[in-house]
């Protein structure tokens, strides 16, 4: 068994070039709380922490990722520095109650008091059904890479894969800026609530010594 990796720090400010040198040694953050850990307990059961990348110069949509973006073509989307508004915030208070544990108290859990720039740049993408808020995400900009934050959708329109469609729209805003990498968090060795992030072309995955290799599923 791999030795036991779990380090934490708090960095209030940190500058795009080394948010991209973290995020590649495995770091991830929730405002300014950095952390990484290689092992887990999911459901009783020890396992293997896996961080995930998208190569983004080889990626290219699945065919479900297709048909999740035809279905929502008709919504309204917009990226923009993060402003966290009351609109948020009652969505989140109703996309929470689909978490059985684990379950996060309020949007702070995840942002800074000013998380459009503390501890970095970052951004949120809104969707719209019309005038109505129904999916929002949040995710850091780096030099070369952006990285996933948190993201949240109205339940009504579970149909719409609306958790899936905002991560296709981040990785569209990455191509669009040129960058490289498009990181969206940890993943584990065994059947688990993330296994979603699993299903993207181009992947790669964490060694935790310093190598990234193609993820290829199993």
């Amino acid at each position: 068994m791999a030795p036991l990796i779990f380090e934490e720090l708090h960095i209030e400010y940190i500058t795009p070039l080394d948010m991209d040198d973290m995020l590649a040694e495995g770091w991830r953050h929730f405002g300014t709380y950095f952390f990484r850990y290689n092992m887990n307990i999911y459901k009783g059961q020890l396992c293997n922490v896996i961080p995930l990348r998208v190569d983004l110069e080889e990626f290219d949509f699945t065919k479900s990722q297709k048909k999740i973006l035809r279905r929502n073509s008709n919504f309204t989307s917009k990226i923009q520095p993060i402003k966290i508004t009351e609109e948020q915030k009652l969505l989140f208070e109703q996309h929470k109650s689909k978490f059985t544990e684990g379950v996060p108290g309020s949007l702070n859990d995840f942002l800074s008091h000013s998380p459009d720039s503390v501890p970095g740049k970052a951004n949120e993408l809104l969707i719209y059904d019309g005038d109505k808020l129904i999916a929002v995400s949040y995710f850091d900009v780096a030099r070369t890479s952006i990285s996933s934050i948190y993201g949240m959708f109205d339940l009504d329109y579970h149909k719409h894969s609306l958790g899936i469609y905002t991560m296709l729209l981040e990785i569209e805003f990455a191509k669009s800026m040129g960058l490289k990498y498009y990181y969206h968090g940890y993943c584990y060795d065994v059947s688990s609530f993330y296994d979603y992030k699993k299903r993207f072309n181009s992947m790669e995955y964490f060694d935790w010594n310093d190598n990234w290799h193609l993820y290829l599923p199993k």
